[in-house]
């Protein structure tokens, strides 16, 4: 029969307690959202306040700037103007100003302004409204138009697809990027002599065309290989995602942490702290702690002292970020000398368990703190875990000295250098590697110029 007794055991176990779990969040946070996580805790404990805002000035000291007793924009007979500047007016304007000129045209508005001027009845209107609001980033359909129109409106389908298929983009509301492409070409003006196999060629053919094997495709469609030649050309010209010059990706923009320079021979790092203020405690709640004279209430006390240790681990582990990050930074740029000095290409195997014994902490938190983290150097804004790097043979650092990054620079260069002429073959890129002393074979260098978005010796 078994039943339970209780036991005594002893053990170890890590416990992670908030504050710790706070330090590690604020360890991997990128510049832009620690801000944000700083101006949290500001608001929500009294204790923590802002000593100095280093990329700010104050309005007291803007509006202490003398100024001249001539205005050039007064207007004796507006009785609304004032000389003195509404800061929180302009900055509203301002603001509403760079909305509108920030948010461009979608393709959805650029096809209603469209719709909107053909003279169709509302039950037309309508559908094409539909069709418009259904195209995905490309121009295509999302859903299947059975699923998306009753049967009274599947009935007119076919009066307004012509009609928005012919609206600037030409070739959107399609199902995909062949039938795009034969609209496209249906519509072009300008014709090749066998345009008449066009749609055959880009329903079967397409992969060929682009392996400029035109005497293949000839032979089959039984034509003049010239005249494949002069339908590769024409489809060149058209756009297989019409959709896509209406893209609404904005460009993302990084504030680096760091900087590095080179001085006098040796490399100076410099880190980014404009953008973070400085944090002390408010001298209220740490007088009221210290003043022995006028004792608060228990409860007072209680509430002050909590906030007051809350503040100060905060602002430790501010200042613990920011020195792990020099110093790992400070191993990285020892490690990758070369590369600060010479270019991306020289960029030398490197791991984090590599920095992790170099700066005596633990793997992960080297990969925490080089996560989302930028550095500025004298070749462009580098992610900080970019310079980690596996070798190309063997492990990490104790492999090759070639790098992964570093050997899909060097092709990258190589391609770039043989544009004219005869393109290299990924066989031809591998035998001029290996004259360099970087030995990889050809499925090798292939992956890398994928990696690198590259196309093949047949596409370039």
């Amino acid at each position: 029969m078994q039943y339970q007794k209780p036991v005594i055991l002893q053990e170890q176990r890590l416990k992670m307690n908030a504050q710790l779990y706070q330090s590690i969040q604020l360890m991997a946070m990128p510049i832009q959202d620690l801000r944000l996580r700083i101006q949290e805790e500001i608001d929500k404990n009294p204790a923590l306040e802002v000593l100095a805002e280093k990329n700010t000035v104050s309005l007291d000291a803007r509006t202490a700037q003398p100024s001249s007793d001539y205005d050039a924009f007064e207007n004796s007979s507006d009785p609304g103007y004032s000389k003195g500047l509404d800061y929180e007016a302009t900055d509203r304007k301002h603001k509403f100003i760079e909305g509108v000129l920030s948010r461009g045209e979608t393709l959805h508005d650029h096809l209603l302004w469209q719709l909107r001027l053909q003279p169709i009845d509302q039950v037309l209107f309508t559908v094409g409204e539909l069709l418009i609001q259904n195209l995905d980033a490309n121009g295509f359909h999302r859903e299947k138009l059975d699923a998306l129109l009753s049967a009274e409106q599947m009935a007119r389908l076919n009066e307004i697809l012509p009609l928005l298929r012919g609206f600037e983009p030409v070739g959107t509301c399609c199902a995909d990027y062949r039938e795009s492409l034969k609209v496209q070409a249906a519509l072009s003006e300008v014709r090749p002599a066998a345009f008449s196999y066009v749609n055959t060629v880009i329903d079967n053919e397409l992969e060929t065309l682009e392996k400029h094997r035109f005497a293949d495709i000839a032979k089959r469609l039984k034509i003049q290989e010239s005249d494949v030649e002069e339908l590769f050309h024409f489809i060149k010209t058209l756009n297989p995602f019409p959709g896509r010059q209406f893209s609404s990706d904005e460009a993302k923009y990084v504030i680096p942490d760091l900087m590095v320079r080179l001085k006098d021979g040796e490399f100076v790092l410099i880190i980014n702290d404009e953008e973070i203020p400085v944090l002390g405690i408010n001298p209220y709640y740490h007088n009221l702690l210290k003043n022995k004279e006028e004792r608060p209430p228990k409860e007072v006390k209680q509430f002050i002292s909590n906030h007051v240790k809350d503040a100060k681990w905060f602002i430790r582990s501010i200042h613990q970020r920011k020195e792990t990050l020099v110093k790992i930074a400070k191993a990285i740029v020892e490690f990758q000398r070369d590369f600060f000095l010479k270019g991306p290409k020289y960029l030398v195997p490197l791991t984090r368990r590599d920095i992790a014994n170099t700066v005596e902490v633990h793997e992960t938190t080297v990969s925490r703190i080089t996560t989302a983290k930028y550095i500025q150097t004298e070749w462009g804004i580098f992610e900080l875990k970019y310079f980690f790097s596996n070798s190309i043979s063997g492990s990490g650092s104790s492999g090759s000295r070639f790098s992964k990054q570093g050997v899909k620079q060097v092709i990258k260069e190589i391609i770039e250098e043989h544009t004219d002429g005869k393109r290299l073959s990924d066989q031809k890129i591998s035998d001029l590697l290996q004259k360099k002393g970087i030995n990889i074979a050809r499925r090798t260098v292939a992956k890398y110029r994928k990696e690198l978005d590259i196309m093949s010796s047949y596409d370039r």
